[in-house]
């Protein structure tokens, strides 16, 4: 798996990956909304279930670099909701987007960027009818991002993260979509 965008190369796991990944997810200021960070060990486990994933589905989350340095900045990609998750969202979603880039690369654009290049596969390759975007409701700089991609918030669609404790902080989550621009109602 491998596309490109003006500045990025999002592209399949790699050995090469685990210590700048592991770098990312164990940054507390990267993981701040998240219940906490990952320890090397956790994020080793994290690289093959996407590995197995994508092998599994043709897509999953993967490795984001730059074009022009090859350096690492973050993951980013699609992949398949948990089936715990998608029932508490309305609609039961398929499909969600996300990323986590380190946070040297903040501010610059990269997340958008990227995030297009994987909307551009998920909807003109693989044909989703739709794809999803869903975070911790006080994450404003991801739910900006969300925006800035084209997708649209469905509080009708915000809930309670089954996979957080009730009562826990980070619990409520917000929901973005954008549906195919190619997929047309039959009316």
């Amino acid at each position: 798996m491998r596309l490109e965008t003006e500045r990025l190369i999002l592209r399949s796991w790699e050995s090469r990956d685990h210590a700048p990944l592991a770098a990312v997810l164990g940054d507390p200021e990267v993981r701040r909304f998240y219940p906490s960070t990952a320890t090397p060990e956790q994020t080793l486990a994290q690289l093959a279930s996407s590995i197995d994933k994508q092998a599994a589905t043709g897509f999953h989350f993967g490795a984001a670099e730059l074009k022009a340095t090859g350096q690492f900045v973050g993951l980013i990609g699609l992949g398949y909701i948990p089936e715990q998750t998608r029932a508490a969202i309305r609609g039961q979603p398929a499909v969600e987007i996300g990323w986590q880039f380190d946070k040297a690369f903040w501010g610059q654009g990269l997340a958008p960027e990227g995030a297009r290049g994987w909307l551009n596969y998920g909807f003109g390759t693989l044909g989703l009818p739709e794809i999803v975007a869903f975070t911790y409701a006080g994450n404003l700089p991801s739910q900006r991002v969300m925006a800035k991609i084209g997708m649209t918030r469905d509080p009708d669609a915000d809930f309670e993260h089954p996979g957080l404790a009730p009562g826990h902080p980070l619990r409520p989550h917000v929901v973005y979509r954008i549906a195919n621009p190619d997929t047309f109602l039959n009316v």
